[in-house]
């Protein structure tokens, strides 16, 4: 009797690894690309829930498609599922790259620090608040990595950057073409997560960013926190700077009043 190995499916799928949980969804990294899969509340009516749902994928995936037309953000590759509600799962590329709040003082953090600083700034003045501005929500990947995996990947993003793009430019907002991605100076850093993220143009919720990012410095990088934080404030150049800066310090007094 001879052994016979049966040939591998051509459509056999990466394994699906869990990588994280939160009280929201799960996190999948498969082959080359992460999935973040919307968990079901059983306290809700079922289909409450599964409106719920997909609304929440909806708006995370326009949003991230948005940032990452202004900055360094992870571009969803299931654009057109999530737009016509028939998932709740967003299918991302993988960043093979260091997790700032793990290695923000290894790094060359005061260029990074600048760097925040004007990304923040560019949301802010696209209107799109983060809602999770924490430096566990941001890495770094090194160049050869990345520019690697935009030309590898960059036909499937263009593919659903103009899906997204048309109905942006419906409301009259500016998008960048994605091919820009792969010249993107020096050092990569990626704002990812955007489920808590929303439109506004209130100064007061782009303070409360602000406010959320100096939080989580102070929290997880206490050594550097002082100068870490005159570093992003300085280089955030938004168009309404001013204004935000002023509203923070309210932000802050109201903080220590409740305390």
């Amino acid at each position: 009797m001879t052994n016979q190995t049966q040939p591998r499916s051509p459509s056999a799928r990466s394994e699906q690894i869990l990588v994280a949980q939160a009280a929201e969804a799960k996190i999948y990294k498969e082959g080359n690309k992460i999935i973040k899969d919307r968990i079901s509340k059983g306290y809700r009516h079922p289909e409450l829930d599964k409106k719920i749902i997909k609304q929440r994928t909806k708006r995370e995936a326009k949003l991230l498609a948005k940032a990452s037309s202004i900055i360094n953000a992870p571009l969803p590759e299931n654009l057109n599922e999530t737009e016509k509600s028939r998932t709740n799962k967003i299918i991302m590329p993988y960043l093979e790259g260091k997790k700032i709040s793990e290695n923000l003082e290894n790094l060359d953090w005061k260029e990074i620090c600048k760097l925040i600083g004007n990304q923040i700034a560019k949301l802010h003045d696209a209107d799109i608040i983060h809602g999770d501005l924490t430096t566990s929500n941001m890495i770094y990947v090194e160049s050869e990595s990345y520019e690697k995996s935009s030309n590898a990947e960059l036909k499937t993003a263009n593919k659903g950057h103009l899906q997204i793009s048309k109905k942006i430019k419906e409301i009259g907002e500016l998008v960048q073409p994605i091919s820009k991605k792969a010249s993107v100076s020096e050092p990569k850093l990626f704002f990812i997560d955007f489920g808590l993220s929303f439109n506004s143009k209130r100064i007061e919720d782009k303070a409360v960013d602000l406010h959320l990012i100096k939080q989580a410095l102070e929290a997880k990088h206490f050594s550097i926190h002082k100068e870490a934080e005159k570093i992003i404030l300085d280089n955030y150049n938004s168009k309404d700077k001013e204004k935000v800066l002023d509203q923070l310090k309210k932000v802050e007094a109201r903080g220590r009043y409740k305390h």
